[in-house]
């Protein structure tokens, strides 16, 4: 990885200062009523919309509400109800394997630590963040592909940059107290004021 024509932290902390006053109420769009809940929604968006998302998620929080009734659950009967969203099968799998984990190892009740996070099945990094950030209110910046490529284009990290290392930088850069608020402001910049169509336009064009 490397740092050439990168902008400085300066202009880096003022760029990503400028998408929040854009977004300053932006939120997460995922549906959900408890911790267990959101990582479920999470596990799911994975190559696929939040909207996608929310259209299976009343079915199968109503079928199946907390890790006890998922993990007892028949892996055809989580594949039923979420059938509409992209790997649903494998999603399924996670589902299940995640819920009886959560229901023997820690009680019923979602970890709110990233490395206990990080053990569940079909739980990444970005998943992790996203919990701790929504659900706990624990400091993070989750890397997604519209955090990614907006980091990117306004050349705050390397083109070669990888997820892990985005979100270590953009930490470095601002103040923890803003990482959540700065998450979902540039997702909601990358989802509604410079999505990936106009990754060859000027970046600076989008923060008028």
């Amino acid at each position: 990885m490397t740092s050439n024509n990168l902008v400085s932290i300066t202009e880096a902390r003022q760029i990503l200062y400028k998408i929040i006053s854009l977004f300053p109420d932006a939120k997460g769009e995922l549906k959900w009523g408890t911790p267990f809940q959101l990582l479920c929604a999470v596990l799911m968006s994975a190559q696929t919309t939040d909207k996608m998302v929310n259209k299976v998620t009343p079915i199968l929080f109503k079928k199946f509400p907390n890790s006890k009734s998922l993990a007892a659950a028949n892996i055809s009967d989580i594949e039923a109800c979420i059938k509409n969203i992209g790997l649903y099968r494998t999603k399924a799998k996670h589902l299940k394997a995640t819920a009886t984990l959560i229901e023997n190892k820690y009680q019923g009740i979602v970890p709110k630590n990233k490395k206990a996070l990080l053990t569940l099945p079909g739980v990444g990094i970005k998943t992790a963040n996203v919990v701790l950030a929504e659900a706990f209110g624990v400091p993070s910046i989750a890397v997604d592909t519209h955090v990614m490529r907006i980091a990117k284009q306004f050349k705050i990290v390397p083109k070669s940059a990888e997820p892990s290392q985005i979100e270590t930088i953009l930490e470095n850069i601002m103040p923890q107290k803003d990482w959540i608020k700065l998450h979902h402001a540039m997702i909601a910049f990358g989802r509604y004021k410079m999505p990936a169509k106009y990754r060859n336009e000027n970046p600076y064009d989008f923060l008028k």
